[in-house]
C-alpha cells in the first residue's frame, strides 16, 4: 500500500506552478460547464426539437469548433497564447447569457456556433501555454494535470447542473457564465505578467526534426493522417457529449440527475486514475501502445453497452470509457507537440484541436441519425468496429512516425 501511495504521489512531483495554476483556471472553468452536456437533452425536452434538429444544433456546435480551432491556432502564432486564452474566456460570458432567450432552431444553431468559435480558440492556445511553462521532463503529466482539472470540473458541473435543470435550465446558461468569468479573472491575475521556461523553449527547437516541423502541418503527411485518425476516435468517443445522453434518457428513462450522476462519475474516474496511470504507462510503454490500447478500449466501452440491461452496465461502460480516455488523449497532444517546433507550435496544436472540432460535427450529427433510423444497438456496433479498425490505422502510422 505505501508503495502505490508513493508512486501515486510521484506523479505529481516536479510540475511547475504555472502548470498548476493552468489546471487551477481550468477547473473553475469546467466546474461551470453545465450546457453542453445537457444541451441535447434541453432542446429535446424543453424546447421539443426533433432528434434530428437536435444533432444538427449539435453538429453547429462542431463547425464552430472548426472555425475555432483554425482561429486559434493562426491566432497564437500571431499574437500569443495569453491574450488568446483571456478573450476567449472572456467573450463566451455574454454568450451563455444569450443562449436561453433563442428558442427556435435556426436562432439556436446560430448562437451555439458564435459560441463554439469563440470557446473553442481558446484550445490551441491553451496547449501551447502548457507546454511553455512546464518543464521539459513533464510535459506528459501537465497535459494530464490539465485534463484532470477538466475532468474533476467535468464531474461537479454536469452533477450540478443536472439538479439545476430539474428546477429551470437557463440556470445551465447562467452557471457557465458565472464560472468563466471567474476562470478568466483568475488567469489575468496571476499569467498577465508570468514568463515561461525560456531555456526550455531553445532546447525544444534544437530538438524538433526541422525537415518537418518548421513546415506546414498540412504537408507532414504522416501527421495529417495521424490526425484524421484522431478525428475518428473523438468522433466516436464525443457520443459522451450528444447520443449517450439521449440514450440514458429515451431507453433507460433517467431524470437529468441522474444523468448529471453518471457524468460526474466518468469526471471522478479520470481525476482519480489519470495521473497515476500516465505516468506508469509514460515508464513502460511507448506512445503507440498507449495510444492504440486506448482506441481499443474506447470500442470496447460501446460493446458492453449490447452486451447486457441494467443501470451497472452504463457504469461499467462508462468506466471503461474513462480509461479509454486517460490513455489516448494525453499522448495524442504530447505526439503533435513532438511533430512541432517553436514557429510552428501554435500552427500543430491548431491541427490537433481542429481534428476534435471535426468530431464534434460528425459525432452528434452522425450518432443521432444512426440512433433514429436504426437503433442504439447498431450505432455502439458500428462505433466498436470503426473504433477496432482505427487503432489498426494507429499502429501503422506511428510506427512510421517511430513513435
Amino acid at each position: 500500500m505505501k508503495e502505490f501511495f508513493r508512486l501515486y504521489l510521484g506523479a505529481y512531483r516536479g510540475l511547475s506552478t504555472p502548470a498548476w495554476m493552468l489546471a487551477l483556471v481550468m477547473l473553475i472553468n469546467r466546474s461551470g460547464a453545465m450546457v453542453i452536456p445537457f444541451l441535447g437533452v434541453y432542446m429535446i425536452n424543453h424546447l421539443n426539437f426533433s432528434l434530428e434538429d437536435t444533432g444538427t444544433v449539435l453538429s453547429c456546435f462542431g463547425i464552430g469548433a472548426v472555425s475555432g480551432s483554425f482561429l486559434g491556432g493562426w491566432l497564437t502564432d500571431k499574437v500569443g497564447h495569453f491574450k488568446v486564452q483571456l478573450c476567449s474566456l472572456i467573450l463566451t460570458v455574454p454568450m451563455f447569457f444569450l443562449l436561453p432567450e433563442l428558442n427556435t432552431v435556426l436562432k439556436l444553431a446560430v448562437g451555439v456556433f458564435i459560441l463554439s468559435i469563440i470557446s473553442e480558440t481558446f484550445r490551441p492556445a491553451n496547449s501551447v501555454s502548457i507546454a511553455y511553462y512546464s518543464k521539459p521532463d513533464n510535459i506528459i503529466r501537465s497535459f494530464s494535470l490539465n485534463r484532470m482539472a477538466v475532468n474533476l470540473g467535468f464531474s461537479i458541473g454536469p452533477a450540478l447542473g443536472g439538479f439545476l435543470a430539474a428546477v429551470s435550465y437557463t440556470f445551465l446558461f447562467y452557471g457557465n457564465a458565472v464560472a468563466a468569468f471567474l476562470s478568466a479573472l483568475l488567469f489575468f491575475l496571476y499569467f498577465r505578467n508570468r514568463k515561461g521556461n525560456e531555456r526550455k523553449a531553445v532546447a525544444d527547437e534544437t530538438v524538433a526534426d526541422h525537415h518537418v516541423a518548421n513546415g506546414s502541418p498540412y504537408k507532414d503527411t504522416l501527421f495529417v493522417v495521424f490526425s484524421i485518425l484522431s478525428c475518428v476516435f473523438a468522433v466516436c468517443f464525443f457520443q459522451l457529449l450528444s447520443t449517450l445522453p439521449l440514450y440514458y434518457r429515451t431507453v433507460y428513462q433517467l431524470s437529468e440527475a441522474d444523468i448529471g450522476i453518471i457524468l460526474a462519475f466518468s469526471g471522478m474516474v479520470v481525476f482519480l486514475l489519470e495521473m497515476l496511470l500516465v505516468h506508469i504507462a509514460e515508464k513502460r510503454m511507448t506512445a503507440r501502445r498507449v495510444i492504440v490500447l486506448g482506441t481499443i478500449l474506447c470500442g470496447l466501452s460501446f460493446f458492453v453497452l449490447n452486451l447486457a440491461n441494467g443501470i451497472w452496465v452504463l457504469y461499467v461502460a462508462m468506466f471503461v470509457l474513462c480509461i479509454a480516455e486517460i490513455l489516448a488523449m494525453p499522448f495524442m497532444a504530447t505526439v503533435t507537440l513532438q511533430r512541432s517546433s517553436l514557429k510552428t507550435r501554435g500552427a500543430y496544436m491548431g491541427v490537433n484541436a481542429l481534428s476534435f472540432s471535426l468530431a464534434h460535427v460528425f459525432s452528434p450529427f452522425v450518432g443521432t441519425r444512426i440512433a433514429a433510423a436504426y437503433g442504439f444497438e447498431t450505432l455502439w456496433y458500428g462505433s466498436t468496429t470503426l473504433l477496432l479498425l482505427t487503432a489498426l490505422g494507429f499502429l501503422l502510422v506511428m510506427k512510421k512516425m517511430k513513435v
